[in-house]
Parts: structure tokens; C-alpha cells; sequence
């Protein structure tokens, strides 16, 4: 049966990822990664990978525009280098890619098969049918530039692919898991996103059975019929985030939390003690990343307060902070690995703390506030964008959330 994870509407977006930032980018999500492997295991970050509501805001957390879908492509990207170099230790392979990188899949499957003694020619197979379900079966006007296969050393796995509109400018993006299908010919999807373009040809639909039986017998499928039964993520084609695109409960616990008046309270907290309240919010996110569940990453566009975009929305991205993020989460991880999980735990603490504070919490509608004291901050964090370094600005107090 299918798993009803949801849709997205994704804008092409142009630029690439600078250098400066695309370095950070997997020096930060190989610890994110470890420490989902090292909480919840291996099933778990598959899972997560084929959630689209997850994948964009992991996309946002590292820094990549909120609502481009030139997540699609950074995230595979930032993953790729950062895990199979460390593979056979993860258990954990990403084969694949943008364009002609997607075209090497079945054979990067066949040599991770020969690796870990998987049946890399069933798994190139799989690959091979869930390019050709979305790019074929699945006729909505997108045609697949992306290809992403993630494995596992247990033989799970995930696929990530995305498709360009031949002329609205818009992306689409395909999630698979292993775990939920029973047919690649019939609903085999975990989420299917994009925004709805009217009439389409789906031979993988159950309703499509029929047809295949008759062979010449062509059915048109609406896509209400498909996308009505799973709740969708509407990312917008604005540019900048609004304080719609936010839970801003949810964000305004995680700010109080990150008061340092407010973290000395909490013994849990101690083995945190001297990051500053930036840090302390960006790591807040980060460990939501990490230890939430599915319900808690409807609003992606908030886990861009953990370390802004490289154009500079919500802000720049703050170069101090984020080296600060990667470090404890880095250290924390290593310890965990000799059996000495107490800092993990506390990161994981963060996310437990703010989610509490969260029922009795009513922020302001100050929203706008925010996002200046950010960016009016942002040079004092080594604030950078594709843009450049951000500059000092006139400084004024501003009051933002309340408990």
C-alpha cells in the first residue's frame, strides 16, 4: 500500500552552491546522519529520505534555499560525499545522481553489491523500474533529470528522483522506500511531489489493473484521484519566507529555550554549557532533525532559522554558528562511538526541552522582528552569502517571543 507522505511544489531555481558553504554542508550532515544511525538505525534514516516533508527541511537546516528545488540536487549531492566515504562503517550506500551521474546507478548498484554480497543486479533492477514507473508509467508533463538510489547493507532502500516540467518552470520530486511496496506496477510510491497540472496518464495506479490486463486499452487517470489521498506540502514560489510558512509556537520555544538564562536551568543541559544562545538554537533545529517525527516537519521554511540560506533568506548564513554546530555535533558523535553518549543525550535533550515548553507557550506575531535581529546581527556570527559578507547595521532592541 502506499504511503501517503505528501506532495510539494517546487520552483527551479538557478546557481550553484558556493564552495565555502557546500564544505560545511557535509562536514554537518555526516554527524546528522551518524546520529540518527547511532539513535534510531539504519530502516529509520531510509524512512526519513523517502519523506518529503523531512528531505526539505534537512535541505533547510544545512542552508539550502527553503523552497528551490535545487534542494533536490544539494542534499543528494551533500550526502553522496559525505557517506560513501565512510560506508562500509555506516552501512549506509548513495548511488546516483543529476544527469548524466544518474545514468552510473546500476552499475554504482553492482559494485555495492559486490561489496556487502547484496544481489546488486536485483537492486539495479529496482533502480532501473522506478526510473522507468516516473519517467514512463507516470506521463504528468516532468521528465526525470535526477536519479538518487540509497541501500543499505541489509538491502532496504530509498529512492530520491526529480523531474523538470518541459515548460512551466517547475520540479516535481519522487520518493520510494522498499519497505511499502508490494508491486512496482501498482502505487508503489511513497509521495509523489509537485503541484497538480491537470490530466495525466498512470499506469501504476490500482485502478490501472484493467488496462494492463487489456494491453491496448488506454486509461487517463486524473490526478485528484491520486493526490487527494495524501496531505500535501504547498511550498510556495516566493522568494522570501512569511510568517504563514512558519509554526511560530514551535520557533518561539525554540528561541526562549535557547535564552542562556533559560539553558542553565536545566541540569540535562549542563554538558552544553558555553555554546551562546545562537548556537543553541541552531543545534535546537538541528536535533529536531534528528530525533523528530514525521509530524514535526510540516513548516520546513522554520529549520531555515537554524543557519539562513546561501542568498541570504531568512539571512545570511552565520559562518561561526554553523562551525560551532558542526563541532559539538561532530564531538558528540565520536564520544558516542566509545560509549560515552551523555553529550548526544543532551543534544537530544534540546529537542525534548523545547517540545515541552511548546504547551503552555504563546509567542508574539512579531515575526518580522525576527528576521531583522537576524540579519542585523549577522555580520557579529561571520554572516556570509552568495551576496558576500554581511556588514554592521544600526542597532535597535527588538522584543520577539514570550513564554
Amino acid at each position: 500500500m502506499m504511503k501517503r507522505s505528501g506532495t510539494a511544489d517546487l520552483l527551479l531555481h538557478g546557481g550553484a552552491v558556493p564552495s565555502w558553504l557546500f564544505n560545511r554542508m557535509k562536514r554537518l550532515a555526516l554527524p546528522i546522519v551518524e546520529a540518527i544511525i547511532e539513535h534510531r538505525g539504519k530502516d529509520d534514516f531510509l524512512s526519513r529520505m523517502s519523506d518529503p516533508f523531512w528531505f526539505q527541511s534537512f535541505g533547510s537546516v544545512i542552508g539550502m534555499d527553503w523552497n528551490s528545488s535545487g534542494i533536490t540536487t544539494t542534499v543528494m549531492n551533500v550526502l553522496k560525499q559525505s557517506i560513501n566515504p565512510v560506508s562500509r562503517q555506516l552501512g549506509i550506500y548513495i548511488c546516483g545522481g543529476k544527469g548524466k551521474k544518474s545514468l552510473r546507478t546500476p552499475d554504482e548498484l553492482l559494485e555495492v553489491g559486490n561489496r556487502t554480497g547484496l544481489d546488486g543486479h536485483h537492486l539495479s533492477r529496482c533502480s532501473r523500474l522506478s526510473a522507468k514507473v516516473d519517467n514512463t508509467a507516470l506521463q504528468d508533463g516532468f521528465n526525470l533529470y535526477i536519479h538518487c538510489f540509497i541501500v543499505s547493507d541489509t538491502g532496504e532502500w530509498s529512492v530520491v528522483q526529480q523531474g523538470m516540467h518541459h515548460s512551466n518552470g517547475m520540479a516535481r520530486r519522487y520518493h520510494w522506500h522498499s519497505q511499502n511496496i508490494k508491486s512496482f506496477v501498482e502505487e508503489p510510491h511513497t509521495a509523489v511531489c509537485g503541484k497538480n497540472q491537470g490530466s495525466i496518464l498512470n499506469l501504476v495506479h490500482k485502478k490501472a489493473s484493467p488496462t494492463k490486463r487489456g494491453i491496448l486499452k488506454v486509461v487517463q487517470e486524473h490526478p485528484d484521484k491520486i493526490l487527494k489521498e495524501m496531505p500535501r506540502l504547498l511550498v510556495p514560489v516566493y522568494h522570501h519566507i512569511k510568517p504563514k510558512d512558519v509554526d511560530m509556537k514551535r520557533l518561539g520555544s525554540i528561541l526562549w529555550l535557547a535564552q542562556e538564562n533559560e539553558t542553565q536551568k536545566f541540569e540535562d543541559l549542563l554538558l552544553l554549557k558555553g555554546l551562546g544562545p545562537r548556537t543553541l538554537q541552531s543545534l535546537t533545529l538541528v536535533s529536531e532533525i534528528i530525533h523528530g517525527t514525521p509530524s514535526r516537519f510540516k513548516d520546513p521554511a522554520r529549520f531555515a532559522f537554524a543557519h539562513g540560506g546561501k542568498d541570504a533568506t531568512p539571512f545570511p548564513i552565520p559562518i561561526k554558528v554553523y562551525e560551532e554546530t558542526i563541532g559539538t555535533l561532530k564531538s558528540a558523535v565520536e564520544q558516542a562511538k566509545i560509549g560515552r553518549g551523555d553529550r548526544l543525550k543532551a543534544v537530544k535533550k534540546l529537542t525534548d526541552l523545547a517540545q515541552q515548553a511548546e504547551k503552555g507557550f504563546v509567542p508574539n506575531t512579531n515575526f518580522e522582528a525576527l528576521v531583522k535581529k537576524e540579519n542585523r546581527d549577522s555580520h557579529i556570527y561571520g554572516g556570509r552569502s552568495i551576496y558576500g559578507f554581511a556588514k554592521p547595521q544600526n542597532n535597535v532592541q527588538l522584543s520577539l517571543f514570550e513564554s
